[in-house]
């Protein structure tokens, strides 16, 4: 009864340890975000450099955002949130900006996407783990992370149906 006993202990402890292990590496780590962070910049660039000058305006519908509207959005939004709920410093860039021509935009692209990248890659473990209040909701601030990661695609992804409605094959998508 004794060995019964302790082959449960053990068996119980080993599910357990698997279990907690499971969680930790669940995680992203801040190295893994910055590469995958680095490849959604390029394919954002990649994006832009795809619709034609004459069609950076271009919106399905009057209610929707423009090509041009939608990059600028998900950029100034990655920088702005990474600003303001992870401790971000002052950006060296006008949030603002409206670029008006693609060299303009992509400069702006990579300036947003290399100020997020920097600023999460300041936060340590515990900053990371700290609970912020946003958009009405409370989170961590790693789920923030996900969240400009989750918003990024969103109007990226809007930003390539635009391209495939004018007939132009998109980039091919870029998964690391």
């Amino acid at each position: 009864m004794k060995n019964l006993k302790n082959s449960l202990t053990i068996g119980l402890s080993f599910v357990l340890l698997l279990i907690v292990q499971g969680f930790v590496h669940a995680q992203t780590t801040i190295e893994e975000f910055a590469a995958k962070w680095e490849n959604s910049k390029q394919f954002t660039l990649e994006v832009v450099d795809k619709m034609p000058d004459d069609l950076m305006n271009y919106k399905p519908h009057e209610s929707a955002m423009s090509f041009a509207e939608q990059i600028i959005h998900l950029s100034s939004a990655a920088a702005g949130i990474s600003q303001r709920f992870l401790n971000g410093a002052a950006p060296s860039f006008d949030l603002g900006a409206k670029p008006s021509n693609k060299a303009d935009m992509k400069a702006f692209v990579t300036a947003c996407f290399d100020y997020a990248k920097a600023t999460v890659g300041a936060l340590s473990a515990e900053q990371l783990a700290e609970s912020v209040e946003i958009f009405g909701s409370t989170g961590t601030r790693r789920q923030v992370v996900a969240l400009i990661d989750d918003h990024t695609t969103h109007h990226r992804g809007a930003a390539i149906a635009y391209i495939r409605a004018n007939g132009i094959e998109p980039p091919r998508f870029r998964a690391m």
